[in-house]
């Protein structure tokens, strides 16, 4: 089975973040390592990274995922592409340091220009970080997008060419985002557009390259390319994929992580509602 978790806090410091997951019962979280509107962050003190290791280690939860700051866009202008190239490297570093598992990346964005030149950017601009951050061995997960304005990523064939201009880069992933995919046009509310889902997936890219989920209804209609987080079964989605999800063998030990709403039920009301999905499939 997946491993159920959401996105935690690091209020009052990064170890805090262990804390609040094991209050939840989460057995994986994705946390930001820093401000995710910020291009700077400070740096890492000996005594934050060991105080998060040790509460890590001494927790049940089994994985840790760092979601890249939302300023990052590899496939932007060339002033943007550098920022954003030593942000992500910067990311990179850290996580390492953490013992983080990988980071999820948003693809970034052409700004309505063209799709084709900026999917280039991206590619070189990838190929610069995974050459840069070799040593330290951090997954980068491609995230998959909504497609409101001129965002890339929002089908799993344009994260596909993009892994496959890099020679299928062991370190290049995929994080899945069913709201997302839900907003870009993909029917996954049923059993058959799930598995249709995970047909595309398995033969574009490989499920294999699936490291994290990302999960969370969606107010928007399908097709809408609006990114809006609900509750799960309080949008167009439904409880279903979800359910099939979390038991699916075919991600034992993945990380399945919550971005629903933190106001109402909250992530304690959604997680436990994913347990007992996971018990009814």
């Amino acid at each position: 089975m997946s491993l159920l978790g959401a996105h935690i806090s690091v209020s009052g410091g990064l170890h805090r973040a262990i804390d609040r997951a094991q209050a939840l019962g989460c057995e994986a979280i994705q946390i930001f390592t820093r401000n995710p509107l910020q291009w700077r962050g400070k740096s890492l003190s000996e005594g934050e990274t060991g105080a998060f290791r040790r509460a890590l280690l001494a927790s049940g939860v089994k994985s840790v995922i760092s979601h890249a700051s939302y300023l990052i866009n590899l496939a932007g202008d060339e002033h943007v592409r550098r920022r954003s190239v030593d942000a992500l490297k910067a990311e990179i570093e850290r996580c390492y340091q953490l013992g983080i598992d990988a980071v999820v990346l948003h693809p970034g964005s052409s700004k309505n220009e063209d799709p084709a030149l900026a999917r280039n950017f991206l590619a070189a601009s990838l190929e610069r970080v995974l050459s840069d951050t070799d040593g330290f061995g951090v997954p980068i997960l491609l995230e998959t997008m909504a497609g409101q304005g001129g965002v890339l990523g929002s089908t799993i064939e344009e994260l596909a060419w993009v892994m496959e201009a890099l020679d299928w880069d062991p370190r290049l992933g995929m994080c899945a985002d069913l709201c997302h995919l839900f907003g870009a046009g993909l029917e996954v509310g049923t059993e058959g557009g799930y598995e249709r889902l995970i047909s595309s997936i398995s033969l574009r890219v490989g499920l294999e390259r699936v490291k994290c989920w990302h999960i969370s209804d969606n107010k928007g209609a399908r097709g809408g390319r609006m990114d809006r987080h609900a509750h799960l079964g309080e949008g167009g989605i439904g409880t279903v994929p979800f359910g099939i999800l979390v038991a699916d063998a075919r991600f034992r030990n993945t990380p399945v992580i919550l971005e629903t709403p933190k106001d109402g039920i909250g992530d304690a009301g959604n997680l436990a509602l994913l347990r007992k999905l996971r018990g009814s499939w």
